[in-house]
């Protein structure tokens, strides 16, 4: 697809608010020649692509700023137009001035995520590709950072096109048996098509076992620490984030209400959340805290539950454990305040997933790390080519596409008209299609850029 917008848009592409550098971007067939018109240096229109120049923007006689101009031509640019990107000097004033400026020469201000949407438009990237910008500007650790670079580099799409075209091929196959209807020929073998449909959703079914995982990945691991007043989660949670978040009392009943916030270990960014303790109270209150605990594990992607090594009989932690699992959520067993008695931990010998540390005194706290990052099924991004869904939207159509094949395979067992499956067919490949952005509208293209922030 390509196509070409008649205006010229600018934005500012880096950071709100004061800094060393700013970066204001223009795109459009007028952005060298009206950058031209208020630069002084070299005449832009006259160098080359992917070059840089030194000069001054003044507006008639007056400078404005010393700045660096990087020139990229069409078609070889982010959104296959002309582009300009202006580094000034980071004032908020001499930003403001600049930018005036080009719309008083004709330019208009970029809406959300224009710059992405015009290198859709233009071919420069599909959909899905363009989708991925939106998640690695957002990436706050290694594994999300990886997950939307391999997406935006084509990974996600490289398996759908192929998947398209192999469809394709038997859609056309179909399609053509309708053109000799009267005379009741085949082109297309029933037999390979049945077996082309069980490999593409076996993919189907993997990609969309992979959102779950992706999903993690992109917003965080919740993880929910619980246990009895007073176990040291307040204190676990300060460790884990390296920062005093949480009061830390002797007091029983302290954290009323949760408290989280996230980290990264090893590139996997989790969300930590402190609740109240877990007993019975008659404080109103603290009743109150327990209910919202009980609502956060039911929410939560792991489940630390912490308890006083010193304190707490197996058959304790066991009837604990048990009501726990029935939200049927991975636990991971902490016994804390190891310092005042290592052989305590002797008696729950045999219990899964079980870490010993001392909060208090940081004891094996690297181990209880490694223990949380091993809850997270990351085995699949050892592989870096592999494909892992992140967006509600694909999924959604992932999940048409593999009900559509699902018709295609009701049809051939009941032998029902090549029309009707040439129509199942399309239905998959329409589907298919609204990933890369081959089948798309104009209030879905809306729905997804105008969640880019300005400039991109």
């Amino acid at each position: 697809m390509n196509f070409p917008s008649n205006d010229t848009i600018v934005a500012l592409a880096t950071a709100q608010g004061p800094g060393a550098i700013a970066v204001i971007r223009l795109s459009g067939p007028k952005a060298i020649s009206l950058t031209n018109q208020v630069f002084k240096g070299k005449n832009l229109e006259k160098q080359a692509s992917h070059t840089l120049h030194f000069g001054t923007i003044r507006d008639g006689e007056r400078l404005i700023d010393e700045v660096l101009v990087s020139l990229f031509v069409a078609p070889h640019s982010y959104t296959k137009e002309n582009v300009v990107e202006i580094s000034c000097h980071g004032s908020e004033y001499i930003v403001a001035e600049i930018i005036k400026l080009f719309l008083r020469k004709g330019t208009r201000l970029a809406e959300a995520g224009e710059f992405t949407k015009r290198a859709f438009l233009n071919g420069q990237m599909d959909l899905a590709q363009a989708e991925a910008v939106a998640d690695l500007i957002a990436s706050n650790s290694r594994m999300s950072h990886e997950v939307a670079m391999n997406q935006m580099r084509g990974g996600f799409s490289a398996e759908i096109k192929n998947l398209r075209t192999q469809l394709v091929h038997f859609a056309s196959m179909i399609e053509l048996e309708l053109d000799f209807a009267e005379e009741d020929v085949e082109f297309a073998d029933r037999t390979a098509l049945k077996t082309l449909i069980y490999r593409i959703q076996e993919l189907l079914r993997h990609l969309l076992q992979s959102f779950e995982l992706g999903n993690v990945l992109k917003n965080g691991v919740p993880t929910v620490i619980v246990g009895k007043p007073n176990a040291g989660k307040s204190t676990l949670l300060n460790i884990l984030l390296n920062e005093e978040k949480a009061i830390v009392s002797d007091i029983p009943g302290t954290t009323r209400d949760f408290i989280e916030d996230e980290v990264s270990i090893e590139g996997i960014r989790f969300r930590f959340i402190d609740t109240a303790g877990l007993r019975e109270t008659e404080d109103k209150v603290e009743a109150l805290g327990v209910e919202r605990t009980r609502q956060k594990v039911a929410e939560a992607a792991l489940v630390i539950y912490l308890f006083d090594i010193n304190t707490t009989s197996p058959e304790e932690l066991k009837a604990e454990v048990e009501d726990l699992k029935t939200v049927g959520k991975p636990i991971l067993l902490v016994a804390n305040k190891l310092d005042a008695g290592q052989d305590q931990l002797k008696k729950f010998a045999g219990m899964e997933n079980l870490v010993g540390i001392s909060a208090s005194q940081k004891l094996h706290i690297p181990k209880l790390k490694n223990a949380i990052v091993s809850q997270v099924k990351t085995a699949n991004l050892q592989d870096r080519s592999q494909t892992i869904v992140t967006s509600l939207r694909h999924v959604a159509s992932l999940e048409k596409t593999y009900k559509a094949l699902e018709d295609v395979l009701l049809g051939i067992g009941q032998g029902i008209s090549s029309e009707m499956v040439a129509s199942d067919i399309r239905r998959a490949l329409h589907a298919l299609g609204e990933i890369t952005g081959e089948i798309t509208t104009d209030d879905l293209l809306e729905n997804i850029f105008s969640k880019f922030c300005i400039g991109k």
